[in-house]
């Protein structure tokens, strides 16, 4: 049985999916000359070392912005992106160490619900035929047993009279149909674990709620266990049990639903439950929404990925050349034209600062105007998390070096009822 307090893992039950230090990086295609001469263009590092463990009959939802690598963690379930490194284990079975025709026979007990249910049906197949389909895959030559199921798999998911549907196409049916459609695809084999890929993200509003309704009933009567991916908080609150909330291809904290929208520990989780628009329209909340965007995956920040955009980094975050650059550019917009020339000549170009290294050099006429121009930086935005990481300013050449503090790239920790990867959190003792 493995470990229940290991990062991310379900709480009492032997896990009936069980993802250890999952991995899924993808090879970046370099110019011609760099594949001509066998030069590594590097990776994206679209999962990053995950631990995950799902109970039987647990809903846990994957939280996060666009590019957090949910979608690849929840495809890689599937096989439908191969783990780089790490296993996921389906009842103790390692998917990763199947082989393809294996790997097929298993996606009967792990189904996926995608995002667009129009992209996701084949629009020359009739109902009956796109339901039924994942039947004749597995091995079910009788058309008559397919069509017994499809009608109790389109009943299941409230499209009756099944008379009304069996024959049309896609087209002939609204959103929440379609996305009916889809659900029933994805149960008619049986499945144990369905994934669902942001399922109501394409929907109306008025159509959102039955379907997250349907997929808890489905829950209940088929004994299904959910990944329920999405970036909308609220959503997450109504359906899920747990919540992992991912930042560039980890997960950086994860605890039951209650807990997580009671107590959130890392900036990143706040700053997600302050976006969450309020229905009262006289209510005025501080947003406070993090700076900047989702850094490049294929070449992430030092340290803590989201200290570039957190407010309450401190000095030992992973501060880098980068975050100068940032801040140097960000004081350039303030400036006139002529102000900019004139201070563009004196520290140069900063196109080197662009490579991830723990110093960063600044200036070429002497080391006096260049800590003059840091100064007039830093007195525009003193508060600004980034100096907590300068560690000294030397002099170097015909310019300065900033050497920043040594930074910490923090695993998962428990800190309560959740586990955080926060340096603001430390390792709880076993007392």
């Amino acid at each position: 049985m493995p470990d229940s307090t290991m990062p991310g893992s379900g709480l009492g039950a032997s896990p009936i999916v069980d993802v250890r230090d999952l991995s899924v990086h993808f090879g970046l295609r370099g110019g011609t000359l760099a594949r001509l001469f066998g030069r590594d263009a590097g990776v994206v590092k679209a999962v990053d070392g995950v631990n995950l463990a799902l109970a039987p009959g647990e809903v846990v939802g994957l939280v996060g912005e666009s590019g957090s690598g949910k979608s690849t963690l929840g495809r890689s379930l599937l096989g439908l992106a191969p783990a780089t490194e790490g296993s996921i284990k389906f009842r103790g079975q390692d998917l990763a160490s199947l082989s393809r025709r294996s790997l097929r026979d298993m996606r009967r007990h792990i189904q996926m619900v995608f995002q667009d249910p129009s992209a996701a049906l084949n629009p020359a197949m009739t109902i009956e035929e796109a339901v039924g389909d994942a039947l004749r895959v597995h091995g079910m030559r009788s058309a008559a047993e397919r069509r017994v199921k499809v009608i109790d798999a389109l009943e299941r998911v409230g499209l009756s009279p099944v008379e009304l549907f069996l024959e049309k196409y896609p087209r002939d049916l609204s959103g929440g149909q379609k996305q009916r459609v889809v659900i029933a695809r994805a149960i008619i084999t049986g499945p144990s674990v369905l994934v669902a890929d942001e399922p109501i993200s394409m929907l109306d509003m008025s159509v959102r709620a039955k379907i997250l309704q349907l997929m808890l009933d489905l829950k209940k009567d088929l004994g299904l266990t959910y990944v329920y991916i999405t970036h909308d908080l609220a959503s997450a609150k109504y359906f899920c049990d747990r919540i992992a909330i991912m930042y560039l291809g980890r997960i950086v904290e994860i605890g039951p639903t209650e807990e997580i929208f009671a107590n959130p520990r890392h900036p990143y989780t706040k700053a997600l439950l302050r976006a969450i628009p309020d229905p009262d329209p006289g209510r005025q909340l501080p947003r406070d929404l993090p700076r900047g965007e989702v850094p490049d995956a294929a070449q992430p920040p030092l340290g803590c990925s989201f200290h570039p955009r957190c407010s309450e980094a401190t000095d030992i975050c992973g501060w880098e050349s980068r975050d100068l650059r940032t801040i140097v550019e960000a004081h350039w917009t303030r400036r006139s034209p002529e102000e900019y020339e004139a201070e563009r000549s004196l520290v140069g170009d900063l196109d080197h600062l662009e490579r991830p290294e723990k110093s960063a050099t600044l200036g070429k006429e002497g080391a006096e105007s260049a800590r003059a121009f840091l100064d007039r930086v830093r007195s525009e935005a003193p508060d600004d998390p980034m100096w907590r990481g300068v560690d000294m300013i030397e002099d170097e050449g015909s310019g300065v070096r900033v050497r920043f503090h040594e930074g910490v790239d923090p695993a998962l920790r428990r800190s309560g009822g959740v586990e955080v990867a926060c340096v603001l959190y430390p390792e709880e003792s076993e007392a």
